[in-house]
């Protein structure tokens, strides 16, 4: 008896797929019983028909169709359902019974009727374009990349090399995405939308000559693009070429370009040439775009604090505001209060305030040991000495001895020990 698999190629299934997939399931073994009944090795597909019952199915499958325009899609199914004869191999049928699906939203039904269709007939560009669809919509990236590579066995379609790379960019195999998307970029070297997926990859992973590369190739024939010359700009910033950054971002602000990017970027290229008022500028420009990141609220702090603007009125609502937004990070909590305790220790000789923000900082990271330190010095300048050494001797147990400032701490509890012996 010929019993035909309808398995399908994800392991999800719901309960619609599973009577979809029964009902395939039980049309397919009918069809075997019958040929079994023929005392026959195989049927035959439905080459057998007659022009009559060929119109007969044209027209079916049209009313079909015209059914699913209309949304009618349950009568579609049982009308297409009605067309499967035993020993026939419709997959036309079957394929019309799939779109039903996915106008549905059914799509795992329809992911494992395509995986019959596209099993029955591996040269249909149609049905493996179409089966290649579904996955996408499923997610199942895997099935999805070995299906676009057989679609591109078929025909050279860039959309298909484009989506193929999609699948492999989604489960981070860089590599084989870059592939995909070099591809594509073969055939339609203008296509912005994949030189920016191939040049995110590439800055990831710091390789900003090619992302400049890639970005100067396509900003030959449209040197204004708003999509790649912010790209450019970025890996210029990235790899420390501040003032060609600037350039490149100031054209596209000159073009009504006002993306947070641009403004983001700027400000960090402002910051690293020392130009601290337009970088202050960029960055609040940023804020009002995009006010949910806490990184800028610190950087702006930052920037202010580094320019000498006044801590209580400019520097401190920036860090206050940070803090009120941040998720617990012990990273970023840590530098926030880094911030805090150096305003205080450097601009305002506030040592008690001081001590409470290094202490946060080091408890949030306890790798930043320098904050031992600190604390003893403030300590030391509040006179209380016995404070002091306690701090110095912790920094000292952990530091690496030689260098300058396990050196400066040694030379301090020196000190430090020779005014106790002297209160004695």
């Amino acid at each position: 008896m010929a019993i035909y698999s309808l398995k399908s190629s994800t392991t999800q299934t719901s309960g619609i797929s599973r009577i979809a997939l029964a009902l395939c399931t039980l049309a397919f073994t009918f069809t075997g019983l019958f040929a079994n009944a023929l005392d026959t090795a195989r049927v035959l597909p439905s080459a057998q028909m007659t022009s009559t019952d060929s119109t007969e199915m044209a027209n079916a499958i049209a009313h079909a169709r015209y059914l699913r325009s209309i949304y009618k899609t349950d009568q579609a199914i049982e009308l297409l359902y009605g067309l499967i004869t035993p020993g026939a191999i419709e997959s036309e049928v079957f394929s019309e019974i799939a779109e039903c699906h996915i106008q549905n939203g059914e799509y795992e039904a329809a992911e494992g009727i395509y995986y019959m269709v596209t099993n029955q007939n591996p040269d249909n560009l149609k049905y493996q374009i179409r089966h290649f669809s579904v996955l996408l919509r499923l997610k199942a990236y895997q099935t999805a990349a070995e299906t676009g590579r057989k679609v591109l066995a078929l025909d050279s379609i860039p959309a298909i090399m484009t989506l193929t790379g999609d699948c492999w960019n989604y489960m981070e195999s860089y590599d084989s995405a870059l592939v995909y998307y070099n591809m594509s970029l073969r055939h339609k070297p203008m296509n912005e939308s994949v030189v920016s997926k191939a040049a995110k990859i590439h800055l990831g992973r710091q390789e900003y000559g090619m992302v400049i590369s890639m970005a100067d190739s396509l900003l030959a024939l449209s040197p204004d693009n708003k999509t790649i010359a912010p790209i450019k700009g970025l890996a210029l910033y990235l790899s420390g070429n501040y003032k060609s950054a600037i350039t490149v971002l100031e054209r596209q602000k000159e073009l009504g370009n006002s993306d947070y990017g641009i403004h983001f970027n700027l400000g960090q290229c402002y910051w690293k040439t020392n130009a601290f008022n337009k970088a202050i500028a960029e960055l609040e420009t940023a804020w009002q775009i995009d006010s949910s990141d806490v990184n800028l609220a610190y950087t702006i702090a930052s920037a202010k604090a580094e320019a000498n603007r006044p801590f209580e009125s400019e520097v401190k609502p920036w860090l206050e505001k940070a803090l009120a937004m941040l998720e617990p990070d012990h990273t970023v909590m840590s530098r926030i209060h880094q911030q805090y305790g150096r305003c205080y220790f450097t601009t305002q000789s506030r040592w008690d305030d001081a001590i409470r923000h290094y202490k946060a900082a080091y408890n949030y990271n306890p790798k930043f040991i320098s904050a031992l330190s600190t604390i003893g010095y403030c300590y030391e300048r509040k006179k209380d000495y016995k404070t002091a050494l306690e701090w110095y001797e912790k920094y000292l147990a952990l530091a690496k001895p030689g260098t300058s400032a396990y050196n400066f701490v040694t030379d301090s509890i020196k000190f430090l020990k020779g005014e106790l012996f002297m209160e004695e």
